[in-house]
């Protein structure tokens, strides 16, 4: 790496750098038209790539957002949106400086956490970055889906052209809100890379469909079907895929799936990273007709200034521990930590358990368990009383999810 420069890229360097990363996920480098269509959400800033004399090699990137902790807070956020190294630059330490360099700037920035969806689970841990989030993907069986008569119910569902999917939405989501731990805020430039280029208007197969409720809209699902009708299995076989469903409480959220599960031709719904406590067998007559095909890593954390993410979240009540972090490449975080339900603050107290930045980010929203962390051998234990007393201050009461590509 010592003949490599990394630095932050210049308005002139966005489109060649866009192609190294397209590049790298092994699609064709932007042509004009391309280009004109996702250049408004590729700015310069939070970009920094390797160049190898005037040549990029690797990037790395982030969007500004905010996440939602347990307590109800929201704290300022880094979405990291793209990691990529040109094929003839691997495996010479070019994402180990970039996502350390990427760390520094993030926190520089007022930045307290960093999020990203993992393309390949074996490379973040180093850099801090932990499982924190676990999603499951679902396959509804139509014929024998259908909804429990109690199942609760606030209104209708209507579809939308692709101009309303595109103008109406985003206001919606940012009413709904990041309501649950570990959900986002959208900004404006996620919405034409993630959502646009999804529907009608922008060229898609998806469809958008809205729920309205008694105060009004406070529901949405995109989705797309296709046949999958196979030569070996002749008969009509209609798939519907669900990309993003969000509402605003239980009731709107039965009613989409209701919608989903009620629409003719359909044989099943594949709906993928959806909360691992979604209540879907519990609407059902026929609980089998879900079935969870699998459990996965949703969403990894990454605390950047462990004090503050530490004081921003809630905690539930039961006797203090102090928790002891060590933290190789942001050495500011490294000491000791006096958690209670009262607040956290720095002690020079011993540390009664032990664990790494890796670690405590997926302690951080609740999704795991000191106690499972230290079975697994994450977390040393000093004090074998400080398990039961830090599984309760973490508990959460509803399991953290995301929702949202990036």
């Amino acid at each position: 790496m010592n003949d490599l420069n990394v630095r932050a890229i210049t308005e002139a360097e966005r489109r060649v750098v866009y192609g190294l990363l397209v590049e790298a996920l092994h699609a064709a480098p932007p042509d004009d038209a391309t280009w004109g269509k996702v250049e408004g959400s590729f700015p310069a800033d939070r970009k920094l790539a390797a160049f190898d004399g005037e040549t990029p090699v690797g990037l790395t990137s982030s969007f500004a957002t905010s996440i939602a902790v347990p307590g109800g807070k929201t704290l300022p956020a880094a979405a990291v949106d793209g990691v990529a190294v040109r094929a003839d630059h691997t495996r010479r330490g070019v994402v180990t400086s970039l996502l350390t360099e990427q760390l520094r700037d993030c926190l520089r920035r007022g930045d307290l956490i960093a999020a990203l969806h993992a393309s390949e689970a074996t490379i973040y841990g180093r850099f801090g970055y932990g499982a924190a989030v676990l999603g499951q993907s679902l396959r509804i069986v139509n014929a024998r889906a259908s909804l429990r008569p109690e199942a609760p119910s606030s209104g209708r569902v209507r579809l939308l052209d692709g101009d309303e999917a595109i103008t109406r939405i985003p206001e919606l989501y940012r009413r709904i809100g990041p309501h649950r731990p570990g959900m986002i805020e959208r900004p404006d430039l996620w919405w034409p890379a993630y959502h646009n280029r999804l529907v009608r208007a922008g060229g898609g197969e998806h469809r958008v469909a809205v729920h309205t409720g008694p105060g009004g809209e406070d529901g949405f699902v995109v989705f797309r079907t296709s046949n999958q009708q196979a030569y070996d299995e002749p008969d009509f076989k209609v798939v519907l895929e669900v990309r993003d469903l969000h509402a605003a409480d239980p009731a709107a959220t039965t009613d989409l799936w209701r919608f989903l599960i009620g629409m003719d031709l359909v044989a099943e719904i594949r709906a993928p990273a959806r909360p691992v406590d979604e209540p879907l067998r519990a609407l059902l007559t026929d609980a089998r007709a879900v079935q969870t095909t699998g459990v996965e890593d949703h969403n990894w954390l990454r605390l950047l200034d462990a004090g503050a993410a530490l004081n921003a979240r809630t905690y539930r009540d039961a006797p203090p521990v102090v928790l002891g972090l060590e933290d190789r490449l942001l050495p500011e975080n490294t000491g000791a930590y006096r958690i209670s339900a009262d607040g956290v603050t720095r002690t020079d107290a011993p540390a009664q358990l032990q664990l790494t930045a890796e670690a405590l980010a997926m302690l951080y929203l609740g999704e795991w368990t000191a106690s499972a962390l230290a079975g697994a051998g994450r977390i040393t234990v000093t004090d074998p009383a400080a398990l039961p007393a830090a599984d309760e201050l973490f508990r959460v009461g509803v399991r953290p999810w995301c929702g949202t590509y990036f």
